[in-house]
Protein backbone atom coordinates (compact mmCIF):
# COMPACT_ATOMS: atom_id res chain seq x y z
CA UNK A 1 0.00 0.00 0.00
CA UNK A 2 1.28 3.51 -0.65
CA UNK A 3 0.32 6.97 0.80
CA UNK A 4 0.51 10.31 -1.51
CA UNK A 5 1.68 12.25 1.66
CA UNK A 6 0.95 15.53 -0.42
CA UNK A 7 -1.60 16.20 -2.88
CA UNK A 8 -4.36 18.86 -3.69
CA UNK A 9 -7.31 17.09 -4.66
CA UNK A 10 -9.13 20.12 -5.10
CA UNK A 11 -7.15 21.15 -8.15
CA UNK A 12 -7.43 18.12 -9.85
CA UNK A 13 -8.17 18.44 -13.59
CA UNK A 14 -10.99 16.09 -13.74
CA UNK A 15 -11.71 15.61 -17.15
CA UNK A 16 -7.82 13.45 -17.12
CA UNK A 17 -9.34 11.61 -14.12
CA UNK A 18 -12.24 9.79 -15.38
CA UNK A 19 -14.33 12.78 -15.01
CA UNK A 20 -14.67 13.28 -11.30
CA UNK A 21 -13.00 12.89 -8.26
CA UNK A 22 -14.45 9.92 -7.00
CA UNK A 23 -13.32 8.29 -10.58
CA UNK A 24 -10.04 9.68 -9.39
CA UNK A 25 -9.75 8.19 -6.18
CA UNK A 26 -10.54 4.84 -7.22
CA UNK A 27 -8.07 4.89 -10.22
CA UNK A 28 -5.51 5.77 -7.07
CA UNK A 29 -6.91 2.30 -4.66
CA UNK A 30 -6.79 0.44 -8.12
CA UNK A 31 -3.19 1.30 -8.24
CA UNK A 32 -2.69 0.26 -4.32
CA UNK A 33 -2.32 3.93 -3.02
CA UNK A 34 -5.20 3.91 -0.31
CA UNK A 35 -4.43 7.09 1.98
CA UNK A 36 -3.65 10.72 0.62
CA UNK A 37 -3.60 13.90 2.49
CA UNK A 38 -5.05 16.53 0.82
CA UNK A 39 -3.04 20.01 1.51
CA UNK A 40 -4.63 23.51 2.65
CA UNK A 41 -2.68 26.37 0.87
CA UNK A 42 -5.06 29.42 1.39
CA UNK A 43 -8.35 30.20 3.77
CA UNK A 44 -10.43 30.31 0.62
CA UNK A 45 -9.91 26.38 -0.31
CA UNK A 46 -9.45 25.16 3.80
CA UNK A 47 -13.22 24.24 3.75
CA UNK A 48 -12.89 22.39 0.47
CA UNK A 49 -10.08 20.48 1.43
CA UNK A 50 -11.96 19.66 4.43
CA UNK A 51 -15.32 18.73 2.88
CA UNK A 52 -13.44 16.43 0.69
CA UNK A 53 -11.25 14.76 3.81
CA UNK A 54 -14.98 14.45 5.43
CA UNK A 55 -16.25 12.82 2.70
CA UNK A 56 -13.79 9.62 2.62
CA UNK A 57 -11.98 8.18 5.80
CA UNK A 58 -8.90 7.68 3.86
CA UNK A 59 -8.40 10.87 3.11
CA UNK A 60 -7.09 13.64 5.43
CA UNK A 61 -6.47 17.63 5.68
CA UNK A 62 -3.59 20.07 6.37
CA UNK A 63 -4.92 23.58 7.91
CA UNK A 64 -2.81 26.46 6.59
CA UNK A 65 -1.16 29.08 3.95
CA UNK A 66 0.98 28.78 1.31
CA UNK A 67 3.98 31.61 1.20
CA UNK A 68 2.52 32.71 -1.72
CA UNK A 69 -1.16 33.11 -0.85
CA UNK A 70 -0.21 35.23 2.98
CA UNK A 71 -1.57 38.51 0.90
CA UNK A 72 -3.92 40.67 2.12
CA UNK A 73 -2.73 39.69 5.88
CA UNK A 74 -0.99 37.30 7.82
CA UNK A 75 -3.72 34.47 9.17
CA UNK A 76 -2.89 34.62 13.25
CA UNK A 77 -2.43 32.05 15.23
CA UNK A 78 -5.65 32.23 16.80
CA UNK A 79 -6.80 31.78 13.73
CA UNK A 80 -5.00 28.86 12.57
CA UNK A 81 -5.34 26.66 16.06
CA UNK A 82 -9.28 27.01 15.31
CA UNK A 83 -8.80 25.89 12.44
CA UNK A 84 -6.87 22.75 13.34
CA UNK A 85 -10.30 21.81 15.44
CA UNK A 86 -11.27 19.54 12.78
CA UNK A 87 -10.90 16.07 13.58
CA UNK A 88 -9.82 15.06 9.94
CA UNK A 89 -7.07 18.02 10.36
CA UNK A 90 -3.59 16.02 10.56
CA UNK A 91 -0.97 19.07 10.12
CA UNK A 92 -0.30 22.79 9.57
CA UNK A 93 0.45 24.03 6.45
CA UNK A 94 1.66 24.26 3.26
CA UNK A 95 3.63 26.51 4.99
CA UNK A 96 6.88 28.19 4.63
CA UNK A 97 9.20 30.75 1.95
CA UNK A 98 9.19 31.01 -1.57
CA UNK A 99 11.70 33.79 -3.00
CA UNK A 100 11.41 32.70 -6.24
CA UNK A 101 7.66 34.06 -6.77
CA UNK A 102 7.21 35.87 -4.09
CA UNK A 103 9.81 37.41 -2.83
CA UNK A 104 7.63 40.77 -2.90
CA UNK A 105 6.22 39.70 0.18
CA UNK A 106 9.03 38.18 2.09
CA UNK A 107 8.14 39.87 5.51
CA UNK A 108 4.43 38.42 5.83
CA UNK A 109 5.79 35.01 4.35
CA UNK A 110 8.67 35.07 7.55
CA UNK A 111 5.69 35.89 9.96
CA UNK A 112 3.26 33.38 8.63
CA UNK A 113 5.74 30.95 8.90
CA UNK A 114 6.70 31.54 12.43
CA UNK A 115 3.00 31.71 13.25
CA UNK A 116 2.33 27.67 11.47
CA UNK A 117 5.55 26.67 13.52
CA UNK A 118 4.32 28.44 16.94
CA UNK A 119 0.79 26.44 16.26
CA UNK A 120 2.54 23.33 15.50
CA UNK A 121 4.41 23.29 18.62
CA UNK A 122 1.59 24.41 20.93
CA UNK A 123 -0.62 21.62 19.33
CA UNK A 124 1.63 19.33 18.87
CA UNK A 125 1.22 18.95 15.19
CA UNK A 126 3.49 18.50 12.43
CA UNK A 127 4.46 21.36 9.68
CA UNK A 128 4.54 20.51 6.22
CA UNK A 129 6.94 22.98 5.09
CA UNK A 130 7.61 24.78 1.29
CA UNK A 131 10.86 25.84 0.66
CA UNK A 132 12.63 27.85 -2.45
CA UNK A 133 15.19 29.87 -3.14
CA UNK A 134 15.24 30.64 0.91
CA UNK A 135 17.44 27.66 2.21
CA UNK A 136 19.18 29.77 5.06
CA UNK A 137 15.76 31.69 6.25
CA UNK A 138 13.94 28.29 6.41
CA UNK A 139 15.96 26.55 8.37
CA UNK A 140 16.50 29.27 11.01
CA UNK A 141 13.23 29.93 11.46
CA UNK A 142 12.69 26.14 12.33
CA UNK A 143 15.40 26.07 14.48
CA UNK A 144 14.38 28.94 16.27
CA UNK A 145 10.53 28.44 16.54
CA UNK A 146 9.72 24.76 15.50
CA UNK A 147 8.97 22.38 17.71
CA UNK A 148 11.50 18.87 17.25
CA UNK A 149 9.63 17.06 18.93
CA UNK A 150 6.06 17.21 16.06
CA UNK A 151 8.39 18.31 13.99
CA UNK A 152 7.09 18.34 10.22
CA UNK A 153 8.22 17.53 6.40
CA UNK A 154 10.08 19.21 3.57
CA UNK A 155 8.04 18.96 1.08
CA UNK A 156 8.68 18.37 -2.59
CA UNK A 157 12.18 18.21 -1.64
CA UNK A 158 14.56 19.60 -4.14
CA UNK A 159 17.33 21.13 -1.94
CA UNK A 160 20.74 20.27 -1.14
CA UNK A 161 22.46 17.07 1.07
CA UNK A 162 23.60 19.40 3.33
CA UNK A 163 19.87 21.26 3.61
CA UNK A 164 18.33 17.86 3.80
CA UNK A 165 20.72 16.99 6.26
CA UNK A 166 20.05 20.15 8.67
CA UNK A 167 16.46 19.07 9.01
CA UNK A 168 16.78 15.35 9.36
CA UNK A 169 18.43 16.72 12.64
CA UNK A 170 15.57 18.82 13.62
CA UNK A 171 13.73 15.23 13.44
CA UNK A 172 12.30 16.28 9.92
CA UNK A 173 11.13 13.91 7.20
CA UNK A 174 11.94 14.58 3.69
CA UNK A 175 9.19 13.87 1.23
CA UNK A 176 10.58 13.33 -2.51
CA UNK A 177 8.21 14.18 -5.36
CA UNK A 178 7.98 13.13 -9.53
CA UNK A 179 10.89 15.16 -9.65
CA UNK A 180 13.31 12.74 -8.91
CA UNK A 181 12.40 10.72 -12.18
CA UNK A 182 12.89 14.10 -14.08
CA UNK A 183 16.39 13.73 -16.44
CA UNK A 184 18.09 17.15 -15.21
CA UNK A 185 17.68 15.99 -11.45
CA UNK A 186 20.77 14.07 -10.43
CA UNK A 187 21.36 15.85 -7.53
CA UNK A 188 17.83 15.27 -6.18
CA UNK A 189 18.90 11.76 -7.06
CA UNK A 190 21.95 11.40 -4.99
CA UNK A 191 20.08 13.30 -2.11
CA UNK A 192 17.05 10.92 -2.35
CA UNK A 193 20.10 7.98 -2.14
CA UNK A 194 21.15 9.15 1.41
CA UNK A 195 17.47 10.00 3.31
CA UNK A 196 16.99 7.22 6.03
CA UNK A 197 14.54 4.66 4.90
CA UNK A 198 12.61 5.38 8.12
CA UNK A 199 12.27 9.40 7.70
CA UNK A 200 11.42 9.57 3.84
CA UNK A 201 7.90 10.65 2.70
CA UNK A 202 6.91 9.79 -0.97
CA UNK A 203 4.29 12.26 -2.88
CA UNK A 204 2.97 13.42 -5.97
CA UNK A 205 2.00 17.09 -5.41
CA UNK A 206 -0.57 16.45 -7.94
CA UNK A 207 -2.12 18.06 -10.14
CA UNK A 208 1.80 19.42 -10.53
CA UNK A 209 4.60 17.95 -11.17
CA UNK A 210 3.87 14.47 -12.72
CA UNK A 211 6.49 11.64 -12.95
CA UNK A 212 8.41 10.01 -15.78
CA UNK A 213 6.46 8.32 -17.65
CA UNK A 214 3.30 10.89 -17.24
CA UNK A 215 5.36 13.84 -18.10
CA UNK A 216 3.61 16.41 -19.67
CA UNK A 217 0.37 15.06 -18.22
CA UNK A 218 -1.50 16.22 -15.11
CA UNK A 219 -0.33 14.35 -11.92
CA UNK A 220 -2.74 12.81 -9.91
CA UNK A 221 -2.43 10.40 -6.63
CA UNK A 222 -1.94 7.42 -8.63
CA UNK A 223 1.17 7.86 -10.02
CA UNK A 224 3.04 8.01 -6.29
CA UNK A 225 2.97 4.44 -7.16
CA UNK A 226 5.42 5.64 -10.08
CA UNK A 227 7.39 7.67 -7.63
CA UNK A 228 7.51 4.91 -5.14
CA UNK A 229 9.02 2.20 -7.69
CA UNK A 230 11.72 4.59 -9.44
CA UNK A 231 12.69 5.13 -5.47
CA UNK A 232 13.25 1.57 -4.68
CA UNK A 233 14.79 1.12 -7.53
CA UNK A 234 17.43 3.91 -6.84
CA UNK A 235 17.72 2.84 -3.70
CA UNK A 236 18.50 -0.80 -4.66
CA UNK A 237 15.57 -1.97 -2.67
CA UNK A 238 11.81 -3.67 -3.30
CA UNK A 239 9.16 -1.96 -3.98
CA UNK A 240 7.02 -3.82 -0.97
CA UNK A 241 9.64 -2.36 1.59
CA UNK A 242 9.65 1.14 0.11
CA UNK A 243 5.88 1.08 0.23
CA UNK A 244 5.85 -0.13 3.70
CA UNK A 245 8.34 2.04 5.23
CA UNK A 246 7.21 5.57 3.68
CA UNK A 247 3.56 4.08 4.43
CA UNK A 248 4.96 3.87 8.49
CA UNK A 249 6.47 7.03 8.60
CA UNK A 250 3.51 8.76 7.21
CA UNK A 251 1.65 7.66 10.09
CA UNK A 252 4.08 7.91 12.77
CA UNK A 253 4.39 11.53 11.54
CA UNK A 254 0.83 12.48 10.87
CA UNK A 255 -0.30 10.81 14.53
CA UNK A 256 -3.97 11.95 13.99
CA UNK A 257 -3.88 10.39 10.99
CA UNK A 258 -3.29 7.12 12.63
Amino acid sequence: MFVDSHCHLDRLKLDQCGGSLEAALASARADGVEHMLCVCISPENRQTVLDIATNDPHIYASAGVHPSDVLPEVVSIATLQQWCDHPKVVALGETGLDYHYSADSKEQQQQSFINHLVVGKNLGLPVIVHSREAREDTLALIRDHGCHKSAGVMHCFTESWEMARAALDMNYYISISGIVTFRNADELREVAKKIPLDRLLIETDSPYLAPVPYRGKSNQPRYVRAVGEYLAELRGISVAELAEQTTANFFRLFSRAA
